[in-house]
């Protein structure tokens, strides 16, 4: 029997597969040539997590993978119905950014907080200028998104002394961990008594355009929104009328509907708005975690054995824990 040929649509700086060496045929690929290889490929590491070319590429009826690996925790690029309707498996990185991009958040929230961009400004034009900031124990966050990053999240936010709710596609009453976890048919009311707003959901029909002018509108004029989940969540002409108009006190995106963001933007010069390159969850050596978790996942998958993270294709996550 032949070595499996694993096809990787490639991103620099490339993978380290070197354990899969002996065991399988490593096949590079770019966009243009991912029609013509993937029909022939047995395993697809999407390793360009930010392409949606799989979504043309994928085949039609004959051969195609056997098992769809994305180096990200979102699937959305790659659930077209095609793929949803096949018997191919689908993981995804689930794990390896909890902690990083909850580390992020709460950085956000200090910098909101204690006003670390109007320091920096100060400091570039030499000026001393004296101001109190604001005690962040006390307040209170909602999170969308019970999943682990969202979890992570929670926490986090609960060492500084936030008090936490968690909103999750489905109510949970008693939650080993938060007490319980809201439904979103809860959140409007939640965001009314919020003094962050955090998303970290899964993208699906249900949470697309979830941010739009009504939860704005619903949100207290001193209150902070931040998007770590995907940019479509967001309705981005409604938060930035909501920040230039006042009735928001500041927002971080971290993720937008367009990446990259283009230089002439709105977005850009937005009073109150932090922007960063869909980099929340990426720290030093994080590719190095994602490839030792695909091939974790192909020594699974090699000897015949469950696979991890895999994804329910109809919710468009991994279920276990609620996203």
């Amino acid at each position: 029997m032949s070595d499996p040929c694993v096809l990787v649509l490639d991103a620099d700086p490339l993978p380290r597969l070197d354990r899969l060496a002996g065991r399988a045929v490593i096949t590079h690929t770019d966009e243009p040539s991912l029609p013509e290889l993937l029909p022939e490929a047995d395993v697809l590491l999407v390793w360009d997590f930010l392409s949606d070319a799989v979504r043309a590429a994928w085949p039609g009826p004959g051969p195609r993978p056997r098992w769809v690996h994305t180096a990200s925790a979102g699937v959305d690029r790659l659930l077209i119905p095609e793929l949803l309707a096949s018997d191919t498996v689908v993981t995804n990185a689930r794990g390896t950014f909890d902690g990083p991009i909850a580390e992020y958040v709460a950085g956000l929230v200090l910098a909101m907080a204690k006003d670390f961009p109007g320091r920096w400004a100060a400091q570039r034009e030499r000026r001393w200028a004296y101001r109190e900031t604001e005690k962040v124990a006390g307040t209170r966050a909602v999170v969308v998104g019970s999943g682990p990053i969202g979890r992570r999240i929670a926490r986090t936010l609960l060492v500084l002394g936030i008090e936490v709710e968690l909103v999750g596609r489905t109510a949970r009453e008693t939650d080993r961990e938060f007490g319980r976890v809201h439904g979103n048919g809860a959140l409007p009311g939640l965001l009314r008594g919020a003094d962050w707003v955090v998303c970290a959901a899964p993208l699906t029909p249900e949470t697309k355009g979830m941010f739009d002018a009504d939860a704005f509108a619903l949100m207290k004029p001193t209150a902070r929104f931040v998007n770590v989940g995907r940019g479509q969540h967001v309705v981005e002409d409604d938060l930035a009328d909501a920040l230039a108009g006042g009735r928001l006190a500041g927002a971080a995106l971290d993720v937008f509907s367009d990446e990259p963001l283009p230089a002439d933007s709105p977005l850009w010069g937005l009073p109150g708005l932090l922007i960063s390159p869909h980099m929340s969850g990426d720290t030093v050596g994080w590719r190095d975690d994602l490839s030792a978790q695909f091939c974790d996942n192909f020594d699974r998958w090699i000897a015949g054995e469950p696979l991890f993270n895999v994804v329910d294709k109809e919710l468009g996550y991994v279920p276990g824990e609620m996203a």
